[in-house]
């Protein structure tokens, strides 16, 4: 089956690692490594927040008690300041344009949340911007759903009319991943940008 669309995570893809971010202030803060994340994938006050079911002020107080409760001070708020320092990756920008110059579907598919602070004029131009390179953006906080249920995906694969073995999925997230692989897709676990655009261009038969 011919490869019709290109799909994306966005960060840790298209954007720089929250992860690292993450890594970086659990270290500063002095919290064990990987903390947040375990707390996290217990079905936690993250999960809630990427939904759109908490808003970032709610979050910050149920994460923080969350991770005490699991024996680490980790002070919230900075953390996600630093995951907000986060910024695009323009060989990946710059492959998105081209695949999209080529004739396929390109389309965002992240989890991700809403932060509260109101955008000025220039940052609403940046992100119409960025989300007008793709068509179709779909947001774990937009629609109620989180990778990796399954009903996002097939939600963004019913927005492109496509069927899953016509779409490749980039994420740096395993789990994320095996998901995408069971509905069909092809499936590239994004280490580097640079390997991910070589793995790409051998699935798309582009040169990125």
């Amino acid at each position: 089956m011919k490869i019709r669309a290109a799909i994306f995570d966005l960060g840790g893809v298209v954007f720089d690692s929250p992860l690292h971010a993450i890594a970086r202030h659990e270290a500063a803060v002095g919290a064990p490594a990987g903390i947040v994340n375990r707390v996290a994938a217990q079905g936690s006050a993250w999960g809630q927040l990427e939904r759109g079911e908490l808003c970032m002020e709610e979050f910050l107080r149920a994460f923080d008690a969350e991770c005490r409760a699991a024996g680490a001070e980790i002070r919230a708020a900075e953390m996600m300041a630093r995951i907000a320092e986060c910024g695009p990756r323009p060989r990946m920008l710059e492959a998105i344009r081209r695949i999209r110059a080529e004739g396929l579907l390109v389309a965002a598919l992240t989890n991700n949340w809403a932060n509260g602070e109101p955008q000025g004029a220039a940052e609403e131009a940046a992100d119409a911007e960025f989300r007008g390179l793709f068509h179709a953006f779909v947001e774990s906080s937009v629609v109620g759903l989180r990778k990796p249920d399954p009903r996002i995906y097939q939600h963004l694969l019913g927005l492109l009319g496509i069927a899953p073995g016509e779409a490749v999925f980039l994420d740096d997230i395993g789990r994320n991943l095996k998901t995408a692989r069971q509905l069909g897709m092809i499936t590239i676990k994004v280490e580097t940008p640079e390997q991910a655009l070589g793995d790409l261009s051998r699935v798309i038969g582009i040169a990125l």
